[in-house]
């Protein structure tokens, strides 16, 4: 059974920057792509950045392409979300989880019941 668990939220400022991070079990963490996702109150559960297993290829929704950047490291079963430049419509509990594609297919919400808690970035100006 998939197992996630994020972190690396908090209460920033516009322009400041974070680092969520990931850390996947139950699952052989280098054979899976993976996927952050994030979920603003009241809006619906949207991509934002995907990685491919190998950690070579990346996508990024339009919205933050420039400002995010998804990397992993497989020795430790993590993924992690370099998020610059923040900016309040950021605003949003983010979640990551194993995804079955990679490139803009990897960015559509996964039906799967792998989904974490998630960890609160909030933005303020």
């Amino acid at each position: 059974q998939v197992q996630v668990r994020e972190s690396g939220g908090g209460v920033v400022q516009a322009g400041e920057s974070l680092t969520l991070s990931c850390t996947v079990s139950g699952v052989i963490f280098g054979d899976v792509n993976m996927g952050w996702f994030r979920q603003s109150q009241g809006k619906e559960r949207e991509g934002v950045a995907c990685i491919d297993w190998d950690g070579r290829i990346d996508t990024y929704a339009p919205s933050v392409e420039g400002r995010f950047t998804i990397s992993r490291d497989n020795a430790k079963n993590t993924v992690y979300l370099q998020m610059n430049d923040l900016k309040p419509e950021d605003t949003a509990m983010y979640y990551c989880v194993p995804v079955a594609f990679i490139g803009v297919r990897g960015l559509s919400v996964p039906d799967t019941d792998a989904w974490g808690q998630g960890t609160q970035v909030t933005v303020s100006l």
